[in-house]
């Protein structure tokens, strides 16, 4: 049994071909553009989709099921996107688009629900019931799994955890609030406070890293310096690692997950992450002294789990 799942990314769309074991046995990729009209973007999408059964010596007819995890708010039920701000779709009835491009019937998630699915069916959630995954990059996405089957609301649009407050009347959030959860822990912020630091310590060893451009800093410059001794770049991931345990801890209080994964660019530092996180949350988990605790873990599957998860998510 084979099944196809697409990606639509803000930067890339990338179609690939999963077999009955989770594996992906091909690919084929291609840049969004965005924005542009939707009607070009599901163009490029059916024709990726004809090359990834192409390329794994597959005819079109022979794939089981169909699925895309695109950015932004989703009615499962009619295949719509209601709202992706970075793709400028309003109300864009995909599935029907997809359907009259491949005569196939498309499933329509939401990105970071793929994501988490994927993790969840083939990665660092395989085994559990309970699962959530918050996925570190320019924002903060996630998807929750509660009893086997994704949780986004009766109207598509839940899960938003990075949209949760951590901070009243904090830094301002591209949603329209203040304090968010995502302005304090995405990748974007993450590089934003070390370009503060830096401007605050013109001796760190993080203008060395960059070559002296703040232009070039990213979302591991302060582990690196920190890693070299450098002060004001250990003192930025604390902080850091002190707002995502503060998210970390609200998600863990409302849900109580068997395990609360960590995906994205940033989560691959892995225990330099995930041991100081797991010690700060242990500490302000509600659920301290029951025996049973939230496992945190980093994701393993990288940005193959969207396209698992979109393979597979419809059922």
């Amino acid at each position: 049994m084979y099944r196809l799942g697409i990606d639509l990314g803000g930067t890339n769309i990338v179609a690939g071909i999963v077999d009955e074991n989770y594996k992906i046995i091909s690919k084929a990729r291609a840049k969004t553009a965005a924005p542009r009209p939707a009607e070009q973007i599901a163009d490029d999408m059916a024709n990726l989709a004809l090359q990834a059964a192409r390329f794994a010596g597959l005819e079109f007819d022979s794939i089981d099921g169909f699925g895309i995890g695109t950015p932004g708010s989703v009615d499962a039920q009619t295949g719509t996107v209601i709202y992706a701000n970075n793709l400028n779709f309003h109300n864009v009835p995909l599935a029907d688009m997809m359907f009259s491009r491949t005569g196939k019937k498309f499933y329509i998630a939401n990105d970071a629900d793929s994501a988490a699915y994927g993790e969840y069916i083939a990665g660092a959630g395989k085994g559990t019931r309970d699962f959530i995954m918050i996925t570190l990059g320019t924002g903060v996405g996630g998807g929750v799994i509660l009893d086997g089957k994704i949780r986004a609301g009766f109207n598509g649009a839940g899960g938003e955890l990075g949209h949760t407050v951590i901070q009243m009347n904090g830094e301002a959030c591209t949603c329209g609030r203040n304090g968010c959860f995502e302005a304090y822990a995405s990748a974007t912020a993450l590089i934003r406070q070390t370009k503060q630091a830096m401007i605050r310590h013109a001796d760190s060893y993080m203008w060395k890293l960059c070559g002296n451009d703040i232009n070039r800093v990213t979302g591991l410059t302060s582990f690196d310096a920190m890693r070299a001794g450098d002060e004001a770049g250990k003192a930025v991931v604390d902080a850091y690692i002190g707002y995502l345990a503060v998210g970390a801890a609200n998600i863990i209080n409302t849900f109580q997950p068997e395990v609360l994964c960590i995906g994205g660019g940033v989560s691959k530092e892995g225990d330099t992450i995930i041991k100081p996180l797991s010690a700060i949350v242990s500490g302000d988990n509600y659920a301290r002294s029951i025996t049973k605790k939230t496992e945190i873990r980093t994701a393993v599957l990288g940005n193959d789990a969207g396209i698992i998860g979109a393979a597979y998510i419809g059922g």
